[in-house]
């Protein structure tokens, strides 16, 4: 199946030449990034499409019991807002903190509606390459449409696009539980007994109550199932649980406390150092994970000195990477050890910079070698844990001003976001 050539589209800049005009933008991801990016498109009235590979943001669905670190005001973008206001939509208190479910329920589905007639759900997008094209074929290469294969179930589809915004994010593409990152077969054989997720205890209590759970990951998505356990723990006594990280002490793991200007992360850290005081949670650290041991009394962790265990249910909380497998035919460039849109990889090195210390950039430092493909939101930050949803709305403006040929307003990149102190990883950062 085709779709229709939709024909008042625009899609000349100075940076491309002019695409195929005929032909829609199209969106990959319709969750915060990919709604906005669809609320700035129609702003300057410009066609698109939305290619979602389940619901409309299905990944914040799967950890809607979770608090954000952020306030709403840093949650909405401001194309997204002015639409939705003028269907008499009103925004939650700006310094209030949204749960997933109040991100999902009181934000983003009411914005998808907006889009019904160019959103499909359902596709998941398999292949992206150019008409007749190749990724070794040069010839009028920026002048031919994008083709866009999807699949739902056994239903294949075909789309045609004048340009392409991947906001896909990387959240459910998650790291393995071994710390020298390479999926290993034990691992995967043992899946069932391991959650990757932030578990949600209140419809999934019995899998870990009376249980010896082992939670493996340093940052504040770890931190979240720890606290979660720990009122099991009260529920059901017999709850053992084990934090596992890999940091040399784990007060390094705890954040900015009070002096984190995202007030929330700072309370997250703080709630943890008093459990880690009271003595009801085991913590191994540091522990480099190097294989996992299926064995008769349960799952044991084994590094190069030694082996700890049984448990019952691994959570894995190790971060998340991107999924590049669809791009192989086009001309893509991403950093080879953060695996970050190579342009912006030294911009928002964890290594160098929180989430509040991340320079502002938009379509200049994200445009890849092929014509009109950008790779946007946190799948634009590779595996570095230092996105916030505000960075992405940034972006994707940026770059849909540029495409509506706007450069004034593609080049005027602006962020103000709060220094964030020590930022690892966390809830602001999972998203599509």
């Amino acid at each position: 199946m085709e779709l229709p050539i939709l024909t008042n589209s625009s899609c000349c800049t100075p940076h491309t030449g002019c695409c195929e005009s005929n032909y829609p933008v199209a969106i990959l991801g319709a969750g915060p990034i990919g709604l906005a990016t669809a609320a700035h498109l129609k702003s300057y009235n410009l066609p698109f499409i939305i290619l979602e590979k389940n619901e409309v943001a299905s990944n914040v669905a799967s950890w809607e019991h979770v608090h954000l670190f952020s306030p709403w005001e840093f949650n909405v973008d401001s194309a997204a807002k002015q639409l939705l206001e003028n269907t008499g939509w009103t925004m939650p208190n700006k310094n209030d903190i949204p749960t997933g479910k109040a991100l999902r329920e009181d934000y983003l589905l009411p914005l998808s509606e907006l889009f019904k007639e160019q959103l499909h759900t359902n596709e998941e997008v398999i292949g992206i390459t150019k008409l007749d094209a190749d990724k070794m074929k040069s010839s009028n290469r920026a002048n031919k449409p994008f083709l866009i294969f999807t699949k739902n179930g056994q239903t294949t589809k075909t789309y045609k696009a004048s340009a392409i915004i991947d906001a896909t994010g990387t959240w459910g593409n998650s790291n393995p539980v071994v710390s020298h990152g390479v999926w290993l077969p034990s691992e995967k054989t043992a899946s069932y007994k391991i959650n990757y997720m932030i578990p949600n205890l209140a419809t999934t209590s019995s899998r870990y109550a009376n249980k010896r759970i082992a939670v493996v990951g340093g940052g504040h998505s770890a931190i979240n199932s720890l606290l979660q356990l720990k009122e099991l723990k009260e529920v059901h006594p017999q709850t053992e649980i084990t934090w596992i990280l890999r940091k040399k002490r784990v007060e390094d793991a705890l954040g900015g406390g009070t002096a984190d200007e995202l007030a929330a992360r700072g309370e997250l850290g703080l709630k943890m150092k008093q459990i880690l005081s009271d003595k009801t949670i085991h913590v191994e650290t540091p522990f480099y994970i190097q294989s996992i041991l299926e064995e008769e009394e349960g799952l044991f962790l084994k590094s190069t000195e030694q082996k700890i265990g049984p448990f019952d249910e691994l959570i894995v909380n190790t971060g998340n990477r991107p999924d590049f497998s669809y791009h192989i035919e086009l001309r893509y460039e991403i950093d080879s050890s953060t695996e970050a849109v190579s342009a912006i990889a030294s911009l928002i090195d964890p290594n160098l910079h929180s989430c509040g210390s991340v320079p502002a950039h938009g379509e200049k430092e994200l445009r890849q070698p092929e014509a009109n493909f950008y790779i946007v939101g946190s799948k634009s930050y590779g595996r570095a844990p230092t996105f916030l949803m505000a960075t992405g709305y940034e972006q994707v403006r940026s770059i849909v001003a540029f495409l509506a040929g706007d450069t004034v307003a593609a080049l005027d990149v602006k962020l103000t976001l709060p220094e964030t102190g020590v930022c690892h990883t966390g809830i602001d950062g999972c998203c599509q």
